[in-house]
């Protein structure tokens, strides 16, 4: 059965870029509903940590250095197949692959600064929802 939440994160070149609303916009346009949010800046430890399934990858020190270059806004987001129907939104993680309306091919700049992470998996969903809200924090 598909879960009715997601996480996602608008990383830090999107919101330096003030793309911030225009993505909430999108993302409330396709019908999902905003359960917690907030802005924040990542310390290295909590990037560390939150991406620890990574480590070891030849990408990783990057994503870890572009994660903590500026503040991000994390959201779960609540809808039907939340997790399917928001990877459709965002796109392709390569924003030349991603295709036209989506949020990535809009504004994201490369794979490496890509605009906004989204859950792969139901599971991972729940885990990542966690790591940034309690239950109180959650509507």
């Amino acid at each position: 059965m598909n879960g009715n939440i997601t996480f996602t994160i608008i990383k830090p070149r999107a919101v330096e870029k003030g793309y911030i609303a225009p993505i909430l916009n999108m993302i409330h346009k396709a019908g999902f509903k905003i359960s917690a949010l907030k802005m924040l800046q990542l310390t290295q430890h909590e990037a560390e940590r939150f991406y620890a399934v990574h480590q070891g990858k030849i990408f990783y020190e990057k994503l870890i250095e572009f994660m903590i270059s500026g503040p991000i806004v994390v959201s779960i987001l609540k809808k039907e197949n939340a997790v399917e129907e928001y990877r459709k939104l965002i796109g392709n993680t390569d924003p030349e692959k991603a295709e036209e309306g989506t949020i990535r091919k809009l504004y994201a700049e490369s794979v490496r600064e890509n605009a906004v992470h989204g859950s792969d998996s139901d599971e991972t969903a729940a885990m990542e929802a966690c790591f940034f809200f309690s239950e109180a924090d959650r509507f």
